[in-house]
């Protein structure tokens, strides 16, 4: 292992520690190339303030406001990317066909700017031409009136407001289907789905109050520098108090190493900087439910290591959940987790000495075949000591978009309740359909099958998103009807159905002006406050609209006899808070309380140790063995996770950069452990193509470059969304539907040993 690596274009070893002096110049990048300069300053600084905007950036609640600024390096790139000076007009897409775009990569397809006006695509000159709203609702509307309800799929980003997504359930509703893929499909459906089981509610327990209590955060499956950075500042500061901080995550990442606060005149002015992680270990990919199992069975086994009072008061099916663990031998355990038996015990111990214990977790947790499982998993170790309902302790499952999370609170779920059903025909006089919809994978299977007919897009980019991309930007090419509501170009939009329509909207920065004056909306974050959030800047065209008003627009030219005031809804936000207030538990007195500044906690009766199970108790669960994925077919099997860069947010790149990771102007790489590359004769910088090694399985990503990382062996690392395509479709937790792009079985194949040059 001491030969040297050969030299790789764009790989250069990075030293420093995440945030720091590099954060702040990238925030200054950003702010240079993408927004005016004097109006950017204190457009960054109303960001995530009371009279301020919610950052688009991530799901990290505020603190109170006594820093000098609430806002990260990629809550910067967030908001600069979205306020950017540059535009995309009718003139541009006159110049550019749709076949010239899709040559073009997806990071030059959102550099390119904000769309500033409602366009239609048109086949014969292959370009999108601009088109007023009401001609386009108005087409829209009959479209979707000669189509069968069931056959429309209604899809929302988790960046979409709380007033835009439960407008959108409505309609769908009205017109008469619960077909809502929806970005949580992909990412925390195992939350949603697991959770509810084993304590009664799809969500984490914990405030930020509960950090500042706690006396061991164990952290499982996730990157905060990059996915959740605002996390960071928490991470550090635990850190500082000396509260330990045990990492498990198959790759070695540079923001649970090391963090240099960017507020800290300090460590700025020292460059310093301070550990997070207290222990690390480098769990194998899919593996995570062997560790867990592994720190339980030692619990088990130790004297007086049990909360017995909670388990008994509390808790049901305690017994089969310990007989399974007892009959998990250590053997599987370790070859399974990669992990030793005396370090999971260590774990154990430290677990047992902790009077108050928080457990975050990320995709590497969720997106497994046994994602839901997992989830009751580490639910489960929790309630062995009591660890919900009490100060300092608690499960917190880590959102990525502002608004994922509020978006299912709200009605966007493909399975509704009885009691919310009920509640919509008591309120507006109609009958909303019972069966069941389509989730995201369920709707791509539905248009390949060419059951699904037209597709509504509230924001995002649905088929680069998905796995398996051939087959489903095919299948939505096939469509009847796409619409696309967004503020950039993204490859979705060019996936062009027989009637494509692309409609650009108002980002969260901006100036919402509706009939009675300026509008705000709402957003819950991870640790459900839901607070206001008002744009100042001047929209960066004047024939944008909102997207409760494009929503409205939509459902009223689709509905003429509809029961509910669409106008009147668009014309005051108040008024759709009021509806939602009637419909959806928790929001009393909606308006008067998100006018406090920080806004409200909705209930969560876990945290008062209350469990609306159909038991009325916090429910053990068994975890059956100790693989959370299928195997891999033949030899030389490596499991592949996707991964983000540091320059990234889901699909958007904002830069060609990984910076913690030391890689530049690429992302077609491989991480590997270089004693994998040895046992397989391969080399750092080797070029290789990829194969998934599933029955029946095709899927492959080609000349792709090997980079040795410090890396879990057993385990590769690709990027997101590229190596999607290595994805199958049905390749899921059966029990949530969340694609498994966390632990994909792959084989490698010897492309070449030259260097490609950048």
């Amino acid at each position: 292992m001491n030969k040297k690596r050969r030299v790789v274009p764009g790989i250069q070893p990075y030293d420093g520690p995440a945030g720091g002096w590099g954060a702040l110049k990238a925030t200054a990048i950003a702010i240079r190339t993408q927004m005016d300069a004097l109006e950017a300053p204190a457009t960054l600084l109303r960001t995530n303030q009371p009279d301020g905007f919610d950052c688009p950036g991530c799901a990290w609640p505020d603190k109170e406001h006594k820093s000098t600024f609430q806002f990260c390096e990629n809550g910067a790139k967030a908001v600069t990317w979205e306020a950017t000076t540059k535009r995309v007009t009718p003139e541009f897409f006159a110049r550019h066909t749709v076949s010239e775009l899709w040559q073009k990569s997806d990071f030059e397809l959102e550099a390119y700017g904000r769309i500033t006006h409602p366009m239609v695509y048109h086949r014969q000159s292959d370009t999108y031409r601009p088109v007023p709203w009401e001609e386009a609702f108005t087409r829209i509307g009959e479209k979707l009136r000669q189509l069968d309800p069931d056959a429309v799929e209604f899809y929302t980003s988790g960046r979409t407001s709380n007033e835009a997504a439960w407008l959108l359930q409505l309609f769908a509703r009205e017109l008469g289907t619960n077909n809502f893929p929806d970005c949580s499909n992909m990412c925390h459906e195992a939350t949603s789905t697991g959770l509810p089981r084993s304590i009664g509610i799809g969500k984490g327990t914990v405030s930020l109050d509960d950090f500042d209590k706690t006396e061991l955060v164990i952290a499982i499956g996730h990157n905060p520098g990059t996915n959740h950075p605002r996390m960071m500042g928490t991470l550090h500061e635990l850190s500082r108090r000396g509260v330990p901080i045990i990492v498990f995550n198959p790759l070695r990442e540079r923001a649970l190493e090391r963090f240099a606060d960017p507020q800290s005149v300090m460590e700025m002015a020292t460059l310093g900087s301070t550990n997070i992680a207290s222990t690390y270990y480098q769990v194998k990919a899919g593996g995570d439910a062997a560790a867990l199992k592994g720190i339980a069975k030692h619990l088990l086994e130790m004297d007086g290591a049990l909360d017995e009072e909670f388990i008994s008061a509390h808790t049901q099916d305690f017994d089969a959940f310990a007989a399974d663990i007892a009959a998990t031998p250590w053997t599987a355990i370790e070859l399974e987790s990669g992990l030793a038996r005396a370090d999971l015990e260590s774990v154990a111990r430290a677990y047992a000495k902790s009077d108050a214990t928080i457990i975050t977790y990320g995709m590497g947790i969720t997106q497994h075949n046994k994602g839901t499982a997992n989830v009751r998993l580490i639910a489960d170790l929790l309630l062995l000591r009591g660890n919900i309902g009490k100060p300092g302790a608690g499960i917190c499952p880590l959102r990525g978009h502002s608004n994922v999370q509020g978006n299912r609170t709200v009605g966007i779920t493909e399975k509704p309740t009885a009691a919310f059903l009920s509640r919509i025909e008591e309120v507006f006089g109609f009958t909303p359909p019972s069966k069941h919809g389509h989730d995201a994978v369920a709707a791509t299977q539905a248009m390949i099958a060419g059951e699904a007919k037209a597709m509504i897009c509230l924001g995002g980019n649905f088929a680069v998103a998905m796995p398996d991309h051939e087959r489903v930007f095919s299948a939505m090419q096939k469509l009847d009807l796409s619409v696309h509501v967004g503020t950039k170009l993204n490859r979705t939009h060019l996936l062009v159905a027989q009637e494509t329509w692309l409609f650009p909207c108002l980002g969260r920065t901006e100036l919402d002006i509706q009939r009675t004056g300026r509008q705000s909306i709402t957003v819950e974050d991870s640790m459900s406050m839901v607070h206001a959030s008002s744009g100042k800047l001047k929209p960066a065209s004047p024939h944008l609209l909102s997207e409760p008003a494009i929503v409205a627009g939509l459902a009223r030219a689709t509905l003429p006899a509809s029961k509910v005031a669409w106008e009147e809804l668009v014309a005051n936000y108040d008024n759709i808070r009021d509806l939602i207030e009637q419909t959806i538990p928790g929001f009393t007195r909606y308006n008067q309380r998100i006018r406090t500044p920080g806004g409200f906690r909705l209930p969560l009766p876990p945290t008062e140790r209350v469990w609306p199970t159909a038991t009325g108790k916090a429910m053990f669960s068994v975890f059956e063995g100790v693989d959370e994925n299928a195997r891999g077919e033949g030899e030389n099997v490596l499991r592949m996770v996707t991964l983000r860069s540091h320059d990234q947010y889901n699909t958007t790149i904002y830069a060609m950069d990984d910076r913690y990771r030391g890689v530049s102007g690429r992302r077609d790489i491989l991480f590997m452990n270089e004693e994998d590359m040895a046992g397989l004769g391969l080399e750092h910088g080797d070029r290789v193509d990829i194969e998934t090694a599933l029955p029946n399985s095709t899927q492959r990503l080609e000349d792709i470059t090997l980079v040795a990382w410090s890396i879990a062996r057993g385990t590769v690392g690709a990027y997101y969304p590229e190596a999607n395509v290595l994805v199958p479709l049905d390749y899921i937790d059966k029990e949530s539907g969340t694609p498994s792009y966390k632990s994909v079985p792959v084989r490698l194949q010897l492309r070449s040993k030259e260097i490609r040059p950048l």
